[in-house]
């Protein structure tokens, strides 16, 4: 577990978010170049798109996958394809930094044995959010959600098991890792819309990478 302790040997900080969810303060930042090279390759493979929900809305959130499943929605709905819609080929291989850092994210919340096999990457421009909505197009519920922030600070939703229950409102800075499966595996969630700024490494936006196991 060493290898994503966090900065001096210390250990990330743990915020609980109630059972089976969890925050891992800067548990990414000893390796948040290594996961930026990263985003950068698979960008270039599986370019960002802003996608078009069931309903005709274009996502203001621009997203890619990498792993052997992508997360994509149209007029037809949501749903995981193994093929890129726009590049017409499989998605790009997942690096191996995404998987170990998804893999001991898990574990240090509690969940031995994570194997993700697909990754959305997000990419949140000023102004862009995320609706409230929970992670259910899985075929199982059994494996976790592991959220990793890169960049600008977000206001992260973490709502409960109806769309109606009050979010905690929790603040994510670049390196935060969010874990939750469990008993929270179906809490809503959601983004609020991201404040201008800069960042030295990622500049004038945020990234967020959320592993699954699709199937």
């Amino acid at each position: 577990m060493d290898l994503f302790d966090g900065l001096g040997g210390t250990g990330p900080r743990e915020e609980s978010l109630g059972p089976g969810a969890v925050v891992l303060r800067g548990f990414a930042l000893s390796h948040d170049a290594e996961l930026l090279s990263a985003v950068q390759d698979v960008a270039l493979a599986s370019p960002f798109r802003h996608m078009e929900t069931p309903g005709g809305f274009r996502m203001s959130v621009a997203m890619t996958s990498c792993g052997s499943w992508g997360w994509v929605t149209d007029r037809t709905g949501y749903r995981y394809a193994a093929v890129d819609p726009v590049q017409g080929r499989p998605w790009p291989e997942m690096p191996a930094i995404f998987l170990r850092l998804a893999q001991f994210a898990a574990a240090k919340a509690g969940f031995e044995g994570f194997i993700p096999d697909a990754c959305l990457v997000n990419r949140y421009e000023p102004g862009a959010k995320m609706s409230l909505h929970q992670d259910k197009d899985e075929r199982d519920f059994t494996a976790p959600i592991v959220s990793v922030s890169l960049g600008l600070p977000a206001v992260f939703l973490f709502g409960g098991a109806e769309r109606a229950d009050r979010p905690a409102r929790v603040r994510l800075s670049h390196g935060d890792v969010v874990v939750w499966g469990g008993p929270a595996r179906l809490r809503y969630h959601g983004v609020t819309p991201l404040e201008p700024g800069h960042h030295p490494q990622v500049g004038g936006h945020r990234i967020n990478l959320t592993f699954r196991k699709a199937r």
